[in-house]
C-alpha cells in the first residue's frame, strides 16, 4: 500500500468560495481604483501648481522686457542734492558716487553709495536715499577740525579724533591749537599709537584754553613728559592721567601769587605737575 504524501505545513489560505469570494474580489478591485484616481488627483494639483507658476514667471518675464525702457525712464536719476556739507564741494560728492548716464533709482545700492562718500578725508559719515521719481539725496557729516599738527616745516589739519583731513604746507591756522614734536611717517601711516596721543594732546589744549588765553601749543615729542605752552607759560605733566593732573593745578590755582593769569609776570613761569599731589611754580630768567 502507498502512503499518500502529505502537504507541507505553513500558513492557512482564506480563501473564499461563491458569492462571498465575488465580493472581496470586488472590494479590493475598488481600493485599487481609488487608489489610483487619489494619485491622479494629486498630479493633476502639481502640475497646475507647475503650469501657473510658469505662466506668472513668464508674465513678469515678459511685463519686466516691455516694461524696461518705462521704467527706466520713470526712475532715471536726474539729480543729485547734497546736504550738511562746508568744506566739502557738491562736485566732489558727485565725482565720488561715480554715477553711470542713465542709471535708475531701482538699480544702485545706498549703503554702497553711502560707502564711496565715506572715503573723502573731510566726510565722518554719509548717508544716500532715493527720492522718486528722480532724485538722489545725500546727507553729509564732516569732521570738525580741531588742531594743527605741524611735522618739520609742514602743518596738517586734524580732528578730535586725531585723523588727519587735509595739508596746509606752510600756511597755518592761529585759532586752532598747535601740535608738535609727532614724527611724520608714523602720523601719515594712520598708527593708532599715534592717534591716540594726538587725541590726548587735543583734549589737554582745550582744557588749557578755558583757563589761559592765547594759543595753545603742545608739546608731544615725549608722551611721558608732555610739555604745554601757554601765554609764555610751560605747563609739564607726567605719564598719568593728564586730566587729573590739570584739575590738580586747578583746585591750587586761587592760591599761586607767581603767575597771576591777569596780564602780569607770566614771561619765564613754568608749571610743573609731574609729581604726585604737587604743583611746582618756577620762575625763570
Amino acid at each position: 500500500m502507498r502512503r499518500r504524501g502529505t502537504r507541507g505545513t505553513g500558513p492557512r489560505l482564506n480563501q473564499w468560495k461563491g458569492e462571498r469570494a465575488s465580493q472581496v474580489a470586488d472590494q479590493r478591485q475598488q481600493a485599487r481604483r481609488e487608489k489610483f484616481f487619489a494619485r491622479a488627483r494629486r498630479a493633476l494639483r502639481v502640475g497646475r501648481w507647475i503650469l501657473g507658476i510658469a505662466a506668472v514667471v513668464g508674465g513678469l518675464t515678459f511685463a519686466a522686457r516691455e516694461m524696461g525702457p518705462v521704467l527706466q525712464e520713470w526712475l532715471e536719476i536726474r539729480s543729485v542734492e547734497v546736504e550738511g556739507i562746508h568744506h566739502v564741494t557738491k562736485p566732489e560728492v558727485v565725482e565720488l558716487l561715480a554715477l553711470k548716464p542713465g542709471m535708475g533709482l531701482h538699480q544702485v545700492s545706498t549703503s554702497f553709495l553711502a560707502e564711496r562718500v565715506r572715503v573723502h578725508a573731510w566726510i565722518k559719515d554719509a548717508t544716500v536715499e532715493r527720492r522718486l521719481p528722480h532724485l538722489l539725496h545725500v546727507t553729509v557729516l564732516e569732521r570738525t577740525p580741531a588742531a594743527i599738527i605741524r611735522t618739520g616745516a609742514d602743518h596738517w589739519l586734524s580732528d578730535e579724533s586725531g585723523h588727519l583731513l587735509s595739508k596746509l604746507g606752510r600756511e597755518d591756522d592761529p585759532t586752532l591749537p598747535l601740535l608738535v614734536g609727532v614724527e611724520s611717517k608714523y602720523l601719515l601711516g594712520g598708527e593708532s599709537r599715534v592717534r591716540n596721543t594726538v587725541q590726548s594732546g587735543i583734549v589737554l589744549a582745550r582744557l588749557i584754553a578755558a583757563t589761559v588765553d592765547g594759543r595753545i601749543e603742545v608739546d608731544l615729542a615725549n608722551p611721558l613728559n608732555v610739555a604745554a605752552f601757554a601765554d609764555g607759560v610751560r605747563f609739564q605733566f607726567g605719564s598719568d592721567a593728564l586730566v587729573d593732573q590739570w584739575e590738580r593745578f586747578q583746585k591750587v590755582k586761587p592760591s599761586l601769587k607767581a603767575v597771576a593769569f591777569d596780564g602780569r609776570k607770566r614771561e619765564g613761569s613754568e608749571i610743573d605737575l609731574r609729581y604726585d599731589n604737587r604743583v611746582i611754580v618756577r620762575e625763570r630768567g
